[in-house]
Formats: C-alpha cells, sequence, structure tokens
C-alpha cells in the first residue's frame, strides 16, 4: 500500500523537443535548455531514448544532459531503449540513475509491447548485471501481465514500466475500469516480489489522475508526448505544474 505521504516522481521525456530541433540545423529548440526549464518548474527527472538512427536525441545529447543532471542530485536521469542496440554504450559513458530497458526494433516508430519471460530472460540478465555493476538501477518495459513480474524480478531488475498504451486507448470508454483493473493487479503483483512501479506511454492530463489513483505503489510516470504537446501552449513551467496537479489527485 503506498504511504499517504508517497509521492509519484514525474520524469519529462524531451525526445520531441529534440525532434523538432532536428528538422532544422539551428540548435533550437535546445534540448538542455528544455530539461533545465522542467527542472526549474519541479518536475523530478528527465528521460531520454537514444535510438540508433538518432532521429531525435542524438549521442551528443546524452554528456550535455548529464552535465545538465550533475547540477540537480536530487534528481534523476532516466536513460531508456533497447540494450542489443546503442543504450549500454551511454549506459557505460554516463551511468544515470536508471536504465529502462525497451524491446524497441531498429527505426520503430513508438514501443509498443514489453519483454516476454522466460524468452527473452537469459540475454538480458548479463545485461541488467552490468548496469546494476555500474551502479545503475535497471527498469524493464512490460506488458501489465501480473504472472511476467516475479520473472522480471528474478532476471535482477529493481522495477518495471508498465506500457500503459492499452489504458490511454480505453479512456472515457466501456473497458477502462477493466484496462485499470490489469494494471493495479500487475503493480500488486510487482510489489509482492519486490520490484518498484513505473508507467508510461500515451499519458495524458486528462487519463493520468484515474490511473495513478488505480495503481497502488506507482513511483514514476514518464511523459513526452502529451506533455510537449501541452507545452506548445502553456509552457514547460505551467505544463509542468500541471502534471504535478496530476499526480496529486
Amino acid at each position: 500500500m503506498t504511504s499517504p505521504l508517497h509521492r509519484v516522481a514525474l520524469s519529462v521525456n524531451v525526445n520531441k523537443v529534440a525532434l523538432l530541433r532536428n528538422s532544422r540545423h539551428l540548435g533550437l529548440p535546445s534540448v538542455t535548455r528544455a530539461a533545465l526549464l522542467c527542472l526549474q518548474a519541479g518536475a523530478q527527472g528527465i528521460t531520454i531514448h537514444p535510438r540508433p538512427d538518432e532521429r531525435h536525441i542524438r549521442a551528443t545529447d546524452v554528456p550535455e544532459l548529464t552535465l545538465l543532471m550533475a547540477d540537480w542530485p536530487e534528481r534523476e536521469f532516466n536513460i531508456e531503449g533497447n540494450p542489443f542496440h546503442n543504450l549500454m554504450d551511454h549506459v557505460r559513458a554516463v551511468r544515470p540513475h536508471q536504465v529502462t530497458f525497451v524491446p524497441d526494433s531498429e527505426g520503430q516508430f513508438t514501443s509498443d509491447h514489453g519483454w516476454t519471460f522466460p524468452q527473452d530472460a537469459e540475454r538480458l540478465k548479463p545485461l541488467i548485471e552490468e548496469c546494476k555493476g555500474l551502479g545503475v538501477r535497471v527498469s524493464l518495459f512490460m506488458d501489465p501481465v501480473p504472472e511476467q513480474m516475479a520473472q522480471a524480478r528474478a532476471v535482477g531488475a529493481d522495477r518495471v514500466e508498465l506500457y500503459t498504451e492499452p489504458y490511454a486507448a480505453s479512456w472515457g470508454k466501456a473497458d477502462q475500469s477493466a484496462q485499470l483493473q490489469r494494471y493495479a493487479d500487475a503493480a500488486a503483483a510487482a510489489l509482492q516480489v519486490g520490484l518498484g512501479v513505473n508507467a508510461g506511454h500515451d499519458l495524458n492530463r486528462d487519463n493520468l489522475p484515474d490511473f495513478v489513483a488505480a495503481v497502488q505503489g506507482l513511483q514514476e510516470v514518464s511523459i513526452g508526448h502529451a506533455f510537449m504537446a501541452d507545452a506548445l501552449e502553456l509552457g514547460y513551467a505551467a505544463t509542468v505544474q500541471a502534471y504535478l496537479d496530476c499526480l496529486k489527485k
């Protein structure tokens, strides 16, 4: 059960800032500036997903953001991606607070599924051990399947990030309650075996409060696309505050 004093952390994914920047050769908008403004407004973390094709976050962004995060030691830097592509090079170089393993294929449009056990166990285990040896917390991107949580823990993961697109697609529809129960059950199973619980994908200001209320023990949400869409209208600071308000509800 979550403590009354428990706060769900907001980690802002700045990939879409990089995507816009990459459409020109001016260096604008600045990814590090966007991250700084979000941190100044109260975001508890910054997330990036540096894909091999560098269509948004580039390799050069990673050390620059690492330097920025060093000035905010109480905030968390989360790097996500496929550990069998380019992710481990970044982890070894900068040692972020958290790494989130995501089973994307190269060039994949967006993340759309989690790891599967026992199929992925043997190849993930040594990389998880390496990350933990570097002092980096490991989260695995997972579908909300309670039976998978014990196996995620068995390979050494510290947390899971529940893939929330199915919930987001159901929000406001007849199956919303059933979808929420899936996530509540998966989170309970994760907590029971000692895993921390994160969540992310298509969460927004409309669907986030219901999710936070239903999923006990939630520690962190990672939000990028909807956050940046809101920030275009509201600005970074107001958007951070709006999402923090959703988490408090």
